[in-house]
C-alpha cells in the first residue's frame, strides 16, 4: 500500500454535515472548516501510525489492520473502529460511519462517510 507519507488536504466536500452527524461540537466544526490538515501516515506491516496536524493541534492515532481500536476525537470523545484493507483501500467502520481511503495517482481520497457523502482530497507532500 502506498499510504505512507505526508499528505496535505486541499479539498473537502460536505465536511460540516459529516462532523455534525458525528456529534462534533459547533466550535470544532467551525474551526475544522477553516483549516486544511496535514496527515502523516507511517506503516510497519499491519500496524499504522496516523498523525493529524493543524495549527491548533497534533493528534496521533495508532491502529492495526483487522483489530478494533479505540480512537479519541479532537474534543475528547472516544469511539471504537475496525480498519481493514480491501482492494488496496483502507476501510474504517463502526456503527456510525464507513470511511474509505484510497490512493489515486499522487492524491489520497477519503469518502463516503455516514449518511453524508464527505470527500476529502489530499496531495502527497514532501514536508
Amino acid at each position: 500500500m502506498a499510504f505512507t507519507g505526508t499528505w496535505q488536504v486541499y479539498h473537502e466536500e460536505n465536511l460540516d454535515e459529516y462532523l455534525k452527524e458525528l456529534g462534533a461540537p459547533e466550535i470544532i466544526t467551525k474551526m475544522r472548516g477553516k483549516v486544511k490538515p496535514v496527515f502523516v501516515i507511517e506503516q510497519d506491516g499491519e500496524n499504522f501510525t496516523f498523525t493529524i496536524k493543524t495549527p491548533a493541534f497534533t493528534k496521533v492515532q495508532k491502529f492495526s489492520i483487522g483489530k478494533e481500536t479505540e480512537f479519541t476525537t479532537v474534543d475528547g470523545r472516544k469511539y471504537k473502529c475496525t480498519i481493514r484493507v480491501e482492494d488496496g483501500k483502507l476501510i474504517a467502520e463502526n456503527e456510525k460511519f464507513t470511511s474509505v481511503r484510497e490512493i489515486q495517482g499522487d492524491e489520497m481520497i477519503e469518502g463516503p462517510s455516514g449518511n453524508h457523502t464527505t470527500i476529502n482530497t489530499a496531495k502527497h507532500s514532501n514536508e
